[in-house]
């Protein structure tokens, strides 16, 4: 025992001093007799953690897809924002009605039009995060 006991000191210095010591114990209260009873009210930690991350995080942009006003709102100038009007376009995010619709209403309006510029960090802000 007395040899073990050398080994593990002198593998496991700082590991042994831990258990040794009396800063690091953890006393039990109480012990459940019901091995079934015990496991039916366990709660596991992983479910806790998850469970009050998806409390704190507010479901306001939750499964949200940005329209073309959205992009157009993080655009500088004019030719930014027709630029994201012609790929949505070519991806079918729009259609030739709904880029044309968009584009009268950037030539005619101006592009601050569809709203005030969406500056980094916007969803974050939006949605409490920050």
């Amino acid at each position: 025992m007395a040899e073990d006991k050398n080994e593990v000191k002198k593998m496991f210095p700082h590991l042994l001093r831990e258990l040794e010591g009396s800063d690091n114990k953890v006393s039990i209260d109480g012990v459940r007799a019901n091995a079934a009873e015990a496991e039916k009210n366990d709660i596991d930690p992983e479910e806790i953690m998850l469970a009050q991350a998806e409390a704190a995080v507010p479901d306001k942009f939750r499964h949200y897809n940005p329209t073309v006003v959205d992009f157009i709102r993080r655009c500088d100038n004019d030719a930014q924002a027709e630029e994201i009007v012609a790929y949505m376009e070519k991806r079918g995010e729009l259609t030739k009605e709904e880029a044309s619709e968009v584009r009268a209403q950037l030539k005619k309006e101006g592009l601050r039009s569809f709203g005030c510029k969406k500056e980094d960090g916007y969803y974050f802000y939006q949605s409490g995060l920050c």
